[in-house]
């Protein structure tokens, strides 16, 4: 990660953490489930060498993401119990690949990723992140991960609207795509 985006992602990591703090959990009664269709579309002549993002994995030199699970929570249900909107929620492992000295947590996904919703004819629409939608992840959610292990996570997105589809975009910080995935929500 670049030095100078050092503070921004430590803010965000601040604020990812005191937002966990006003979720629930998921039960076995409200297990996340997959019904909406996704779609995976990867650039390979913008991505960096050697990264890719297809079928929802992630890979690059320092660390694997694969997207395991995702679907919608309403306002006032389990996962979004505090939020105003409801939320995209996607849970996923975190793999460190062992190449890099760097810390590598679940929270690789916050740098690595960023979804947007186009429902504004004026601007790009980037959607905020939400509360941590499952509780289980509460103690372990910024802890390093060793070289060649690996964590899970979950991460919500507040949605603007429950119809217009969500393009996760992975990339670099600095603009490099590597890859999108389409979330049709209904």
């Amino acid at each position: 990660m670049n030095k100078f985006l050092a503070p921004v992602a430590l803010f965000v990591i601040l604020v990812a953490l005191g937002l966990s703090g006003c979720s629930g959990s998921i039960t076995p009664d409200a297990a996340p489930t997959t019904g909406t269709e996704v779609e995976v579309d990867v650039p390979e002549e913008e991505a960096p060498a050697g990264d890719s993002f297809v079928d929802g994995v992630l890979t690059t030199d320092e660390v694997k993401i694969a997207i395991t699970d995702y679907r919608v929570i309403p306002v006032g249900e389990v996962g979004n119990e505090y939020g105003d909107v409801p939320v995209l929620a996607i849970w996923y492992d975190t793999t460190n690949l062992g190449t890099s000295d760097e810390d590598i947590s679940p929270m690789e996904f916050i740098y690595t990723f960023e979804a947007f919703q186009d429902n504004d004819p004026d601007r790009e629409n980037t959607l905020d992140v939400g509360s941590l939608p499952d509780d289980a992840f509460l103690d372990t959610q910024t802890e390093n991960i060793k070289a060649g292990g690996t964590l899970s996570n979950a991460i919500a997105y507040e949605l603007d609207d429950t119809t217009t589809q969500v393009e996760l975009v992975a990339g670099e910080m600095v603009g490099d795509e590597i890859g999108r995935m389409s979330f049709n929500l209904n």
